[in-house]
C-alpha cells in the first residue's frame, strides 16, 4: 500500500471536511484533501541538497627529507662511495591537509528508494572526499644544513608539500572519514523522512555494498 502524508491548511478545515463526510447526501462540491507522494517529495528535497557535506577532517602530517653529499668514483679499478664530511641536509615540514566528505545528490532518483508497506529504504549515493586545501606550517619547520650545503629552496619545499599531500590522499580510507560521512548522512536524512509521517523504526538508510570511494584533489 502506497503511503501518503497530508497537507492540511488549518485544523478547522479538517473538522469541516469530517463533518460534511458524516452527513448523508453530502454535496459533490466538497474539495478532496490534497495528497502528496512522499517518494517524489523526498527525491525533490534531496536533489535540492546538491552536495550534502557530512564530515570534515584536518590531517596533520610531518614530511621529512634528508640527503647527504657523497663522493663516488673509481680508483685503481676499485669503485668507492664515501660520505663527504659536513655535507648533510635535513628538514621536517609540518603540513595540514583539509578533507571534506559529501554526498552528491545530482543523480538521485526513485531508483534509490525502496518501499514495502509502511517501510522505506533509502540507498544513498557513494560518499566522496575532496582535498579542499593544504598548507605548510612555516613557523614549525625544522631544518638542519651543514655549512657546505645550501638551504632548501622554495621549489623544494613545494615539492615536499605535494608529496605529503599525495601521501595523505593515499591514506584517506584508513582515516575513517567515509564511515563518518555515511553515519552523519543517515542522521541528517532520517529526521527528514520522519517528518513525512514515517516511524523511525520503519526507515533504513543504506549505501551500496560495493561502493567505490572517490577523492577529488581540489583546493578552495
Amino acid at each position: 500500500m502506497r503511503k501518503f502524508f497530508y497537507i492540511i491548511i488549518a485544523s478547522a478545515c479538517l473538522t469541516a471536511c469530517t463533518a460534511c463526510a458524516d452527513k448523508e447526501g453530502a454535496t459533490d462540491t466538497e474539495k478532496p484533501v490534497e495528497k502528496v507522494d512522499t517518494t517524489a517529495v523526498l527525491i525533490m528535497q534531496l536533489q535540492r541538497c546538491s552536495k550534502l557535506y557530512t564530515a570534515e577532517y584536518d590531517i596533520h602530517k610531518i614530511v621529512t627529507h634528508s640527503d647527504e653529499k657523497r663522493l663516488k668514483g673509481k680508483l685503481l679499478n676499485h669503485e668507492f662511495d664515501v660520505k663527504m664530511p659536513l655535507g648533510d641536509r635535513k628538514i621536517a615540514i609540518p603540513i595540514i591537509v583539509k578533507l571534506k566528505a559529501y554526498i552528491d545528490f545530482a543523480n538521485f532518483s526513485k531508483e534509490n528508494i525502496r518501499r514495502e508497506g509502511d517501510k522505506i529504504e533509502v540507498i544513498l549515493p557513494d560518499p566522496q572526499v575532496a582535498v579542499t586545501s593544504s598548507s605548510v606550517d612555516h613557523e614549525e619547520i625544522r631544518e638542519y644544513v651543514d655549512i657546505t650545503r645550501s638551504r632548501f629552496s622554495d621549489a623544494e619545499l613545494s615539492n615536499y608539500e605535494r608529496q605529503g599531500r599525495e601521501a595523505v590522499v593515499k591514506a584517506i580510507p584508513a582515516t575513517g572519514i567515509f564511515s563518518t560521512a555515511r553515519d552523519n548522512a543517515a542522521q541528517l536524512i532520517i529526521p527528514m523522512i520522519v517528518k513525512m509521517g514515517y516511524d523511525e523504526t520503519d526507515i533504513t538508510v543504506t549505501f551500496r555494498k560495493d561502493y567505490q570511494w572517490k577523492v577529488l584533489s581540489t583546493k578552495d
